[in-house]
């Protein structure tokens, strides 16, 4: 019995720590007891030998032959393996093998897929998704993370639970044979992007992402699979180059890495799927990775040429799981022999096999899974897996060069000849036709066998403009002389219909052609796209993922919006741009002036960015700069931006009005005096509810706290200054039935990094505020009245209010770094620290919400809890503009925007929900004078705002963390006014 809790203690340990680290698949575990449970419940039963199986991912072929059959039967039964990797074959058969392995095994077996682009990789018939070079293109990151949802989706109903997939290398060698069109690209940021969004997208599917090859193969010229390469590359380059998308991932939460067969002579002399320098001292303390480590192919001649008892090597050196041994029985008896030696402790085997059950358990394991094998075509190829596809695929169009702004093209123009470079009629039709509908076109099909070279060059001489389209299998090199000729002569536009090496075969054609769009492939729904693009009716904004020698370098590409100038300055748009460089002066004043460390201010007109600069830093040591994507804590921004926005989606489904009591929807105001507050009450702040609750001190033990929570002067049990004239105590203790020090299922609300809440304390929270004294129904600004908000969207919605705003809004609408509890998805040092030391947690805030009520609603809240950067805000509040409108898509109605936009309160300058400037009292307004009545937005106590004018069409945000280091005593950025003082010259800028 001791020695099964001393086991349970040591799992809970290890999860622990994987927790810490982050490992996000494990945070699928509802119930960390239960697991623990059912892992020592496993190791207790079983032998050396099965523990030892558990190790082992076993590569069988997906055919049903009795052969095979006996075989996997053998591999399950005789030596209890771990897991199954299938090879390429048939969709059925791998699922028929599958559900019959599963019935065999004692326990589940982890079943893995090396699906980098999908099924269509391994399985014949099934969805096959653009090679990683082509995804690279794409600047829409949600797009990725859709497409490894759809993939984990695909994965999981055919019993698969690991992905071998992304590939994380850098493909920056032109002459690797193995990676090349398998990577993201050859910027490594460009690259981490990529592998954190696929892999964020398969594990919040279900499904283990396993980046690979670590510690990178791209920048090199040998295969692997034939020959073990060689990296002679400094511990510097390692680091900014291929470590940078591993070490991006593992920051990011992912749960696999695999180690690829390399000699990287900077870290050992041994290869490194067998070097502890790699794979421990790098991987894991350098990286700080906590996962699970694969193997590479044991029996891929890179390692197995260059090493002796490699399952044994590879775990010494820190492999938890062994991919593909080339023979399983003799694999099996190195393994035993090696213990039995002392060369592997026992110990070493069983925390090995232990870490390997709980990830098992964290994907739903824990019980044999069973696929139906009836109607899997059907759910596996649905309309969205092709409507995703499309649009993949879309995304990824790149047009590399407009040097004489021919696109979109002149439609007045009526010399155009289309010469298309087909190996049929028919391939070549759908762009075609396309053009055809809005271009006067001549079409001339380049086929030497209907029509000669100096027949072609007679019928294209007249043009004003050729449109050459390059389709697959096409004889294109035939033509090169007469399209050369023909770039030097007029302008000539290049279509490549066909993967990017293509165009590498016809550079001198390239550099003078006037035009070139990449389209990467000639199905007919991107033939058609291109064909819009051409004539300024659809948007392209992709980038080439890697360099293509002598033309062009990676993230090159010019976006071209139908609605928009290509390029254009502030002028262009009805703006001084010297007025607006005196923002410059202000911005930088609050800096100095202490106002905050750091901030980002963003201004559009017209949807486009007008004025876009970072400045400072994210604490006032200057380490860490303000950047692009630096994430703030919204404070009170996160009302208008985050649960109005579902108030507004619910009211515009009809779900409720603004008149409806709120306790319609919240049962427990029910024979209260809170019972008739109206939903617009709420909106308008006039609910008569208190501006603000202590609802922590419920929390905290008021016993340990002498002398109370606060005193106006310092003591030695108050120190820590929170207010003028207020001191914290910081040596209180909360009370054990509220707050621990370690996760669980009942205390699952991160509040610090240390402190976890019990998951019931939001019922506290909402008995205070029944509690809570109404005063009257006169305006009183309010953080309960969108608490209250917050509590009716999910009895609404029936999903909590954060879920809901990501399946709504935020994804959809490609706003990747909008979330709260944003530590969950993004690094720490990405966000903007609020704090360098909160009385309430003991330490500093960062990625952690700064209000204090939000944090005790497990820092999803009404009133705070949103984390952002400028530019997502900025797109949020486009859409309210463009009247609901987001590129193609509607995400509101125009009549619920206009309501809540325009509506304000008789008794306030409040709006449904917004704020809006005070016209009446000038002194008191939150903007600046010159601002219209019209204008909407919110501001933040961590000095945050977002203002939007539907009269100009201007979106002003500013975020900063101007609480940093202490948010008590003078508040420089209201007493400089700054974010009015930026806001007006903003108006001033505007030319009338």
């Amino acid at each position: 019995m001791n020695r099964r809790l001393v086991g349970l203690l040591v799992c809970l340990l290890l999860w622990i720590g994987a927790h810490a680290s982050s490992v996000k698949i494990l945070e699928q575990i509802d119930d960390t007891v239960a697991c623990n449970h059912w892992v020592e419940e496993q190791l207790a039963r079983m032998t050396l030998k099965q523990k030892i199986g558990q190790l082992f991912i076993h590569t069988v072929a997906p055919i049903t032959t009795q052969k095979n059959k006996s075989s996997i039967e053998s591999a399950v039964k005789e030596y209890g393996i771990g897991g199954l990797l299938f090879s390429k074959g048939e969709l059925e058969k791998q699922v028929q093998l599958t559900n019959q392995a599963q019935q065999w095994a004692d326990i589940p077996l982890m079943i893995a897929f090396d699906g980098e682009w999908g099924l269509g990789m391994r399985l014949n018939n099934t969805p096959e998704f653009p090679r990683n070079r082509v995804l690279g293109c794409i600047q829409n990151d949600t797009l990725i993370y859709q497409y490894g949802k759809e993939v984990a989706r695909q994965l999981r109903e055919i019993g698969v639970q690991v992905n071998l997939a992304p590939v994380a290398d850098v493909d920056n060698n032109p002459d690797n044979p193995v990676i090349n069109v398998r990577s993201f690209g050859s910027d490594p940021k460009q690259v981490a992007r990529k592998v954190v969004a696929y892999s964020r997208g398969l594990e919040d599917g279900g499904v283990l992402a396993v980046c690979k090859h670590f510690p990178g193969h791209g920048d090199t010229d040998r295969d692997s699979h034939h020959v073990l390469p060689v990296l002679n590359f400094t511990r510097d380059r390692l680091d900014s180059v291929e470590l940078y998308p591993f070490r991006e991932a593992v920051k990011a939460g992912v749960g696999g890495v695999m180690i690829g067969h390399l000699h990287v002579a900077e870290l050992d002399s041994k290869p490194a799927s067998i070097s502890s320098e790699v794979i421990t001292s790098v991987l894991r303390n350098d990286l700080n990775f906590s996962g699970l480590v694969f193997t590479d192919a044991l029996e891929m001649k890179g390692i197995s040429d260059n090493a002796d008892n490699l399952c044994v090597q590879a775990l010494l050196a820190g492999n938890d799981l062994l991919l593909v041994p080339r023979n399983l029985k003799k694999s099996f008896e190195s393994i035993m022999r090696a213990v039995k030696s002392g060369k592997l402790s026992e110990q070493l085997i069983t925390d090995r096999c232990r870490k390997v059950l709980t990830y098992k358990y964290a994907l739903g394991l824990k019980q044999k899974p069973s696929v139906k094998l009836d109607g899997i075509g059907q759910r596996i190829y649905t309309a969205g897996t092709d409507s995703l596809l499309v649009t993949l695929e879309k995304a990824a169009v790149t047009v590399l060069k407009d040097s004489a702004d021919v696109l979109p093209l002149d439609l007045s123009l009526s010399g155009n000849v289309l010469l298309s470079l087909s190996s049929s009629l028919s391939d070549a039709y759908p762009f075609y036709k396309e053009l055809k509908k809005t271009v006067s076109l001549a079409w001339l099909y380049g086929n030497t066998d209907s029509l000669s070279l100096q027949q072609l060059q007679e019928r294209i001489i007249p043009a004003q403009q050729v449109i050459v389209a390059v389709h697959p299998n096409s004889n294109f090199q035939t033509f090169l002389p007469l399209l050369e000729r023909l770039a030097l002569d007029k302008p000539v536009v290049v279509v490549c219909f066909s993967p990017q090496n293509t165009l590498q075969e016809m550079s001198a054609v390239l550099r003078n052609a006037s035009a070139v769009v990449l389209a990467h492939t000639d199905k007919e729904s991107v033939q058609r796209y291109v064909a819009d693009v051409m004539t300024g009716q659809k948007v392209v904004n992709g980038r080439l993922s890697v360099d293509m020698a002598g033309l062009w370098k990676s993230g090159t590409g010019i976006t071209l919006d139908p609605d928009y100038p290509r390029s254009y300055t502030p002028e262009e748009l009805g703006m001084d741009s010297r007025v607006l460089a005196t923002i410059d002066s202000i911005a930088k004043e609050g800096v100095l002036e202490k106002a905050y460390p750091g901030c980002h201010v963003l201004i559009t007109k017209d949807g486009y960015p007008v004025y876009n600069k970072c400045f400072g830093s994210l604490t006032y040591d200057g380490k860490e700069r303000v950047r692009e994507h630096t994430i703030y804590d919204l404070a009170s921004l996160s009302k208008a931006a985050g649960t109005l926005l579902a108030v507004m989606k619910l009211y515009d489904e009809g779900k409720f009005g603004l008149t409806d009591k709120v306790s319609r929807y919240l049962p427990a105001l029910r024979k209260t005096d809170k019972e008739n507050i109206t939903i617009q009450d709420l909106l308008f702040h006039e609910s008569g509810l208190p501006s603000y609750l202590p609802f922590y001190e419920e929390a905290i033990d008021m016993k340990t706290c002498k002398g109370g929570l606060f005193r106006k002067k310092p003591d030695a049990g108050h120190r820590l200054q929170v207010a003028p004239n207020m001191y914290a105590c910081t040596s209180f203790s909360f009370k054990k039935e509220w707050v621990s020090t370690a996760p669980s299922e009942v205390y699952s609300l991160q509040l610090s990094d240390s402190l976890f809440l019990n998951k019931d304390f939001k019922q506290a929270v909402m008995r205070e505020i029944i509690k809570a004294p109404l005063k009257g129904h006169s305006y009183r600004y309010s953080c309960l009245n969108f608490m209250l908000l917050k509590e009716m969207v999910e009895s609404i919605a029936k999903v909590p209010m954060d879920e809901y705003l990501d399946s709504v809004f935020f994804k959809p609408m490609g706003l990747m770094y909008t979330s709260y509890n944003p530590l969950k998805r993004f690094p720490k040092e990405q966000i903007a620290p609020t704090a360098e030391k909160d009385f309430l947690r003991g330490g500093p805030l960062q990625g952690y919400v700064h209000d204090e009520a939000a944090a005790f609603m497990g820092g999803v809240s009404g009133n705070a809890g949103l984390f952002s950067t400028a530019h997502d805000v900025a797109v949020l509040f486009q859409m309210l503009l463009d009247r609901g409108i987001c590129g193609d898509r509607r995400y509101l109605s125009r009549a619920t925007c206009d309501l809540f936009i325009g509506m304000k309160s008789k008794n306030s300058r409040r709006g449904l929900g917004f704020d809006k400037p005070d016209t009446e009292k000038q002194d008191e307004s939150p903007c600046t004078f010159e601002a219209p009545a019209s204008v909407f937005g919110h501001t933040g106590f961590t000095g945050t705002c977002v203002w939007a004018d539907p009269d100009n069409d201007l979106v002003f945000v500013f975020l900063s963390n101007r609480t940093y280091p202490v948010a008590y005593g003078q508040n420089n950025l209201t007493k400089l006014e700054i974010r009015s003082r930026i806001q007006q010259a903003m108006y001033q800028s505007l030319m009338h």
